[in-house]
């Protein structure tokens, strides 16, 4: 209903506001007059009439409201046929996405326009006040408004690159969720909710259909990644309890793979990585080959820092360490982390507790800190 009503007025706010008077008017009178035939056209026409009355109202917009009435037949006498309102949520998706907005706005838009978050819980989730959060999505719309972003899916040439912004918004926004317990969590689900919009909307593109098994495969072992009396002890893949696991998300995942096992993009190897290493035994040198053959596809040195664990297990943590040391990723926590846990399994415990102690200076979640404070005490 939103994504039809931005799509109808161009004005992300008089949408919102137009959209919450027809849902308080239809509380008012449903009651008493009965749920209308075609609810859905009702509280279309009814937030499209309250937004053009109030477009009359104001001088200021009254050229916006000229070019309406130019376009569009008398709203008093144009009732919405529910079957005639056009699907836009992929329009929505790619304005909020639109690379002309920070990579921040871009999130927070998504999540209030699409996902249908209270700004209150997006500020929740990113650890911000609620007015800081309130302040970035009005400065999103107003650049949306007054830069003219189209409210449109992109043409065929230009759809890979707008897509790769889209699903890397969701993605943060699944990884947001899944790296913070408690508030946080709800992002994860939210952001899998995307991928499927997404998935459904664009069925000729198989990397929405990657992601999407990739988020799902992630979930499913979130029930095992934290342990202790409050939830705030991480806990290694290794170390997971797997019964803990929700398999029937894993099955799901692993059918979506088996579907586009020709294609080759960065979500879909990330996925059967993450698949492999649902399996038991993992196959670590298959693991390290799809992580040298995405590193070749992104040239992303955190890939390869990635891929090195999965040398430690296929050829020893000597050859791993190598890897680890020619990357430039001093600034990384994980890099100090894995070059920790490399340089301990070497034996070397003095630079592993040096490695460890670089890496909790950088740590972003209490799970992770209690974790690198434990290995320290243990060197």
């Amino acid at each position: 209903m939103l994504a039809a009503l931005v799509g109808f007025l161009g004005d992300f706010d008089l949408a919102e506001e137009s959209a919450a008077e027809a849902f308080a008017v239809a509380a008012r009178r449903w009651p008493a007059e009965g749920v209308p035939f075609s609810p859905v056209a009702w509280l279309v026409t009814t937030a499209r009439n309250r937004a053009i009355d109030r477009l009359r109202r104001d001088r200021v917009l009254a050229a916006k409201l000229r070019l309406l009435a130019a376009t569009m037949p008398d709203p008093a006498e144009a009732e919405v046929d529910e079957t005639e309102i056009p699907d836009e949520r992929l329009e929505l998706i790619f304005t909020c996405c639109h690379p002309a907005l920070a990579a921040d706005a871009q999130v927070a838009l998504t999540l209030r326009a699409v996902a249908g978050l209270a700004t209150e819980d997006i500020a929740l989730a990113f650890l911000v006040p609620a007015e800081t959060m309130k302040r970035r999505l009005t400065r999103a719309k107003t650049k949306i408004r007054d830069a003219g972003i189209p409210f449109s899916v992109p043409a065929p040439d230009r759809l890979p690159d707008r897509l790769a912004v889209v699903l890397a918004v969701v993605y943060l926004i699944f990884n947001q969720g899944y790296s913070v317990p408690g508030e946080a969590g709800h992002l994860a689900r939210e952001a899998i909710r995307l991928g499927r919009v997404l998935a459904g909307l664009l069925p000729g593109e198989t990397e929405p259909l990657g992601l999407l098994a990739l988020m799902l495969l992630h979930d499913a072992r979130r029930a095992a990644r934290l342990s202790g009396p409050d939830g705030q002890d991480l806990v290694l893949l290794a170390d997971q309890d797997r019964s803990l696991w929700d398999w029937r998300q894993i099955g799901e995942a692993r059918e979506i793979l088996g579907l586009i096992v020709e294609s080759r993009g960065p979500y879909l190897i990330q996925a059967a990585i993450a698949s492999l290493q649902a399996a038991d035994p993992i196959d670590w040198r298959q693991v390290a080959a799809l992580y040298e053959e995405l590193a070749g596809l992104t040239g992303s040195p955190v890939v390869r820092l990635n891929g090195a664990v999965a040398v430690a297990e296929a050829d020893g943590p000597g050859a791993a360490l190598a890897i680890v040391d020619a990357l430039d990723l001093a600034q990384y926590p994980y890099w100090h982390s894995t070059r920790a846990e490399l340089l301990r399994r070497l034996g070397r415990t003095g630079e592993a507790r040096s490695a460890y102690g670089s890496a909790l200076a950088l740590a972003g979640t209490e799970p992770e800190r209690r974790f690198l404070q434990q290995r320290i005490a243990d060197c």
